[in-house]
Order: structure tokens, then sequence, then C-alpha cells
């Protein structure tokens, strides 16, 4: 079926919104002509114009007439709003975080189970796959964990909560930041696999289209990793 060019123009907004907060288009850079993006990425002027538009709106972009569009910022939400990995060393730090994910992931995950196209699905399965990769050759799974989540938030086809997601990063593994009961291979094999068990849950509820359970399996994720964090930090104070 052919994509429409609402969806067009949420994609590209989406491909030039994540060049801009990973720094490949810094502040101040003019943006390619209309010409090039429309070659770029085989779409036609009115989406680029359209993307654009939207671009403006989030404050990521400027256009000074007869000269250019120009990359602005991080967006008019971004200032006001940061969380710097300092933030995140302590662990009241880390369950305000998990408190702040709670919200905003487990209505990202009923919007995902409505609006879920099979590319969606087939991306977080990959990314299941890769945890479930690293996690029997001992490698690492903050990435293929962090990537589940930023698809879950693509699969919801709002490009807010892809770009809140890519602002905050792989620091929102809990696991990436502190180190605790971890440290023993089996406890920690055993901990991962949990926490791929409960991905594979919310996964199952996304394809099955079934926005409550969706929520509520990510409510449960999270919740779950919230007390494992005490539980792991409380075990780590006493070793020490």
């Amino acid at each position: 079926m052919r994509r429409r060019p609402r969806t067009l123009a949420l994609e590209l907004v989406e491909s030039l919104g994540d060049r801009i907060r990973e720094g490949h288009l810094k502040v101040g850079d003019k943006l390619p002509t209309e010409a090039a993006i429309m070659g770029e990425f085989g779409v036609s002027r009115t989406v680029v114009r359209e993307a654009i538009s939207k671009l403006q709106a989030s404050g990521l972009v400027e256009t000074r007439h007869g000269i250019g569009t120009f990359v602005r910022g991080l967006g008019d939400a971004a200032e006001p709003f940061r969380i710097d990995r300092e933030q995140l060393g302590t662990l009241r730090d880390v369950i305000a975080l998990l408190e702040l994910r709670i919200g905003m992931e487990t209505e990202a995950s009923g919007l995902a189970a409505q609006r879920r196209t099979p590319d969606n699905l087939a991306a977080m399965r990959a990314a299941l796959a890769a945890f479930a990769e690293a996690l029997e050759t001992d490698g690492d799974t903050v990435s293929p964990d962090f990537q589940f989540h930023v698809e879950i938030a693509r699969a919801t086809q709002n490009t807010h909560f892809v770009g809140l997601m890519n602002y905050l990063g792989a620091m929102i593994i809990p696991r990436a930041r502190l180190n605790g009961g971890d440290v023993i291979d089996d406890e920690r094999r055993g901990y991962l696999r949990r926490v791929n068990g409960e991905h594979e849950s919310i996964y199952d509820a996304i394809a099955n289209q079934d926005p409550e359970g969706a929520r509520a399996a990510m409510r449960t994720h999270l919740a779950n990793s919230r007390e494992r964090r005490r539980r792991a930090t409380a075990l780590a104070e006493q070793r020490g």
C-alpha cells in the first residue's frame, strides 16, 4: 500500500530531527535544499515543505526567506528540560527517571499497540534477538535494551516520543549507570533473562494489538526495574 504524504512527512521529520539531535547537523548549519532532500529521501516537494514546517514548529529549525533553512537547536522544549549524566549518579536519581519513564512509556506502549506496523514489529523483534544474543555471549545488553524501547516509541507514529527517547539516550537503562547486584555472573544472567522476559510480554501485547495489555506490561516492567535497582543498591551497601 502506498504511504500517505502525511506519513512520509513524519518520517522525514524524524530523520532530519535525528541528524540534529545526534550532532550531524549543528546549530547554525544550513539544511540541504528542497531539491536535495527530495532526491535523498525520494519524496515530493509537498512532503519536504510539510516536514520543514513541523521542524519549525518544534523549534529545531528556522527559515530565513530568500536564504534557506538553518538549524536553530534542539527545540524550545529541550532548553528548560535537561537531564545530564551527572544527574543520574544516585539511586534516588535513577528512580526519579524511572518514574518519568513509567508515565511516558506506559502510554507509548498503548499507542504502539494501536498503531504499530509490520516494520515496527520486525524492528522490535530484531532488538529482542540482539538482547538474547548478547545475554548468551556476555555482550552488551544495554544497547539492544534501549533500542527496543526506542522502537516502541517509534511505533506510536508520534515523533515526539522518539525525540524524547533519543534525547535521554541509553542512560535511561538503569544498569548503564549504577553497579550493584549484577556483579555475580549467575545473578546477572538471571536478572537479564527476567528483563528480556518482560520485554517479550510487552512485545506480545503490542503484536496482538492489545493497548491495555501493552500498558500493563510496560508499567510492570518499569516498576520491576525500579524495585530491582533498589534491591541491588541495598545489597551493594550490605557488601560494602
